[in-house]
């Protein structure tokens, strides 16, 4: 699959595959970023994007981030839409600091993950649905409320 793709910043990384066996591609910062201890920063990335049509771009935390630099993907993952590829539409990382301490992200660094997956639109259609329940939220792990 070929991708369009900006780069805001002639330095900035193209998205790579670490192994042969990777699904998803890392994506690099493009800024210095410190971020406060509990809070919340958008590091961008230099980076637009076009992802393909029937596709989204899910993006989501390298697995060593909460472990070696205290940082979670703030919205647990984050969707790109088909039409978010415009000349502003900068693909940025909300990353939020879990620790006791500021914590840099240095430009260059690998802060994050992204992989396409193929998507199909709902048509929705009104009605009861016809299977039986299975006791509602939490039924299939034991928790009861």
């Amino acid at each position: 699959m070929k991708i369009n793709l900006h780069r805001k910043n002639p330095e900035v990384a193209i998205p790579a595959y670490q192994t042969p066996g990777a699904v998803a591609f890392d994506l690099t910062a493009n800024d210095t970023v410190t971020i406060e201890p509990w809070a919340i920063a958008l590091v961008p990335t230099g980076l637009v994007i076009a992802t393909p049509p029937g596709h989204m771009l899910m993006l989501a935390a390298r697995s060593s981030l909460p472990l070696k630099k205290g940082l979670m993907v703030a919205n647990g993952v984050g969707i790109i839409d088909q039409d978010y590829c415009g000349p502003n539409d900068e693909l940025k990382i909300q990353l939020l600091n879990i620790t006791k301490a500021p914590v840099t992200v240095e430009k260059g660094e690998r802060i994050a993950q992204g992989m396409f997956v193929k998507i199909e639109r709902a048509e929705w259609e009104e009605g009861l649905t016809t299977k039986d329940s299975r006791g509602g939220f939490g039924s299939s792990g034991g928790y009861k409320q």
